[in-house]
């Protein structure tokens, strides 16, 4: 509506669904009316038929016993007759009818099976285990020569990932940064099986990730969008996607955690504050810190944030980054950052450039190379 409104649009919007709404009239009427015809034709047929075989009967039987002679057949054997005739056919119109309307329906049954019958690209393998659940390696992660192509792309392009190859230990915080389309989300989605790599391997906890249940790895791997997604529903019931059975004690300390209780306190109705359809009557530092909660109720051992603070002004940016500051301790972290400030304090930078890595190191370190990072840095800072 707002875009409508400030582009002027009203007039040519409303024109547009007046078009729409006399093409939808315009079939509803053209599909009550099919074969409606052919049944009218019928009914005629039907209701005429009793007329004319007392006609006929009646005829022949006074015309008999004007003879003399006996016809064989009463009155009562007519009307019996005809009612059982009625008896038969009506159940036949019904079942013409049934097959009217399965005609008119196969095309919209086409378009549902065509969706229930699609097979998932990503599944288990036969042989699936669960992740490990050792301390020592729950939560590494390894990249070894991974390249990904999307499915659209022609084979003769470059990889959205090339030959891309890191290891992260657990409880660590690394960071990818570069120019949008260098492949920073997509290493985000490919950590979680999100997509298949096509070649090299994804590794989790020494395994890789085509090996292993796809439910389980999911479980210990929680993604903080750009973007939070909130359902028009309670900030409790949004908060309890990511655990239906928690508690309201696990719900606070969540919140708490990702520094959204003492707002949520000043909200009339508390945890049982309707957000409105995707969080629309709450600020945007609210709405991503809420998502933050829900991932920390979540637990996961391996957190991912998708420039989680690039769409904030700064004051939020600040107070959401405090709340990922606690949500990541303990947990091994991977950040897509937009701005650098937020990740100086990584354990290592990696700068992507059209799929590949080309920098790696601390913030200092990239600085003194004063190379693509220290430009990036520059830019945002000058």
């Amino acid at each position: 509506m707002l875009l409508v409104k400030t582009y002027s649009r009203q007039r040519a919007e409303s024109e547009r669904y007046a078009d729409q709404n006399l093409n939808q009239i315009e079939l509803q009427v053209r599909q009550a009316m099919s074969g409606q015809l052919f049944f009218g034709v019928v009914q005629v047929f039907m209701s005429a038929v009793p007329a004319i075989i007392y006609l006929v009967s009646g005829w022949l039987i006074a015309s008999a016993q004007g003879q003399g002679f006996d016809p064989g057949i009463t009155a009562g054997t007519i009307v019996a007759f005809t009612t059982v005739q009625a008896r038969l056919l009506f159940p036949m119109m019904a079942l013409m009818r049934v097959t009217l309307d399965l005609q008119t329906s196969r095309a919209l049954f086409s378009r549902i099976f065509e969706y229930i019958d699609l097979e998932p690209e990503i599944v288990d393998a036969p042989d699936a285990k669960e992740p490990s659940s050792d301390p020592a390696v729950a939560g590494r992660i390894e990249f070894d020569r991974v390249r990904f192509r999307y499915p659209d792309v022609p084979d003769d392009t470059r990889p959205t990932i090339d030959d891309v190859s890191f290891t992260v230990e657990p409880g660590e915080f690394i960071a990818f940064v570069g120019a949008s389309g260098s492949g920073k989300t997509t290493i985000g989605m490919l950590l979680p099986r999100l997509y298949e790599v096509s070649s090299g391997a994804v590794r989790y906890g020494g395994d890789d990730v085509r090996d292993l249940k796809h439910e389980s790895l999911m479980e210990r791997i929680g993604v903080v969008t750009q973007e939070p997604y909130l359902f028009h529903a309670t900030i409790a019931e949004n908060l309890r996607y990511a655990k239906p059975d928690a508690s309201d004690e696990e719900l606070e300390q969540a919140a708490r955690l990702a520094n959204i209780h003492d707002t949520i306190a000043t909200f009339e109705h508390g945890y049982d504050t309707v957000v409105g359809e995707r969080g629309y009557r709450l600020s945007g530092g609210e709405k991503q810190r809420i998502a933050i909660a829900r991932v920390l109720l979540k637990n996961p051992r391996v957190l991912v944030l998708d420039e989680a603070t690039s769409a904030l002004d700064t004051l939020n940016e600040r107070v959401v980054q405090r709340a990922l500051d606690d949500a990541r301790s303990g947990r091994t972290t991977v950040a897509i950052a937009h701005r650098l400030s937020t990740i100086v304090d990584a354990d290592r930078i990696y700068v992507l450039d059209a799929g590949r890595i080309i920098e790696q190191g601390t913030h200092d370190a990239l600085l003194e190379l004063e190379g693509a990072y220290a430009a990036l840095y520059s830019q945002q800072h000058s």
